[in-house]
Order: structure tokens, then C-alpha cells, then sequence
């Protein structure tokens, strides 16, 4: 089975956050005939994004117009404190999440995900600067600083920035096994995290 990964993009999203994610996936893809994996970008609303630091982003789809998800990464980046806010976004989130596979939080992402209540109980993780945020609005979860990622099965929550990529190597290794997973990595000349 192809899985569809949708990667949301919305304005002032950390890049790494996304780009990262989107090259494991779409480089895993690749590695093997692209049989695995369709990659692409969902935005809360149509038109360009601008993501930090200036790069314009053309979204593939719109929450509304998104086909069935099986894996969701939600990244991070100041962009996230405008997005807690958006009920319809954040309701997409947790309803695209309950019916994923897996979902995979980078950065501030965790925060969109405790807004839309999927960090109950778990372990988790963010980046640095937001463990404590992370802990108040998601006061049942145990926010774990030291890790790179957490896995819970279908929540997996990543520290700041490009530990996306190490949770992303993860997951390739999960469904298509760890050889893959080494794969991308050794196409991607990446170490850290492998």
C-alpha cells in the first residue's frame, strides 16, 4: 500500500521542520521505485505560505482539499502560536490524527498537538525552550528534555528543528524496516541520530 505523508505548511513554519521531514520521506520513496510513499504539503487555506525566514511554500493541498492521510507531520516554528488559535486547523489536526497511522509532531508541533489533545498520557517531547509550555498545556503528559524523539505508536513527538529528521529516519524504519531507514540516511550523507 502507497501511504499517503501530508506535511502542513503555514505561515512562518520553522523550514527544517518541514524540508526535513519531507526529503526523508520523499527520499525513501525514491530509493525504492516509489511504491511506498506519495509526499506532499497541506496548507490551512489556499495560496502561497511564508515560512521563516522568507521562503514562499505552494502548498499541494488545503485541509478541505487533503486526501486520506495514513502518516501526519505537524512541524513547528513561531508560526504555531497564530495556529493554537485556529479551531478549524487544530480540529483538522486531531480529526486527521485519529484516523492516521502515525503522527509525527517536529519543534513547536507538539503544541498543536496538545491543543488538540493527542498528548494525554504520553511521553513527549519539544524543543528546548518550550518544555515547560509543552508541560502546562499538556499537563497529563510526561515531557521527557533529554530526548531526540519519543515514539508512542501512533504519537510521535520530536525535540527542536532537525531532530524531524532523526524521528522521520525512525519512522522509515518502522514501516519499510531499518534497512531503508539506512539507507536514506547514507543517500542523505546523515549521521547524527543513526
Amino acid at each position: 500500500m502507497r501511504r499517503n505523508i501530508a506535511i502542513l505548511v503555514f505561515d512562518d513554519v520553522e523550514v527544517l521542520d518541514f524540508a526535513g521531514p519531507f526529503e526523508v520521506f520523499a527520499v525513501a520513496d525514491e530509493l525504492r521505485g516509489h511504491a511506498d510513499f506519495n509526499v506532499f504539503t497541506v496548507a490551512p487555506g489556499p495560496g502561497p505560505v511564508r515560512a521563516r525566514n522568507g521562503l514562499c511554500v505552494v502548498p499541494d493541498h488545503t485541509t478541505t482539499s487533503c486526501p486520506p492521510v495514513q502518516v501526519l507531520v505537524v512541524p513547528g516554528g513561531f508560526g504555531t502560536r497564530a495556529l493554537i488559535r485556529d479551531l478549524v486547523t487544530v480540529e483538522w489536526i486531531q480529526r486527521t490524527a485519529k484516523s492516521a497511522e502515525v503522527t509525527l509532531s517536529v519543534c513547536t508541533g507538539a503544541l498543536l498537538l496538545a491543543k488538540a489533545g493527542l498528548l494525554d498520557g504520553l511521553r513527549v517531547t519539544t524543543h528546548h525552550d518550550l518544555l515547560a509550555l509543552l508541560g502546562e498545556m499538556a499537563p497529563t503528559a510526561v515531557v521527557d528534555p533529554a530526548a531526540r524523539f519519543r515514539d508512542n505508536g501512533r504519537i510521535v513527538t520530536s525535540a527542536g528543528i532537525s531532530a524531524g529528521i532523526d524521528a522521520s529516519l525512525h519512522l522509515v524504519g518502522r514501516i519499510l524496516g531499518e534497512g531503508a531507514a539506512s539507507a536514506v540516511a547514507t543517500y542523505m550523507e546523515y549521521g547524527p541520530g543513526r
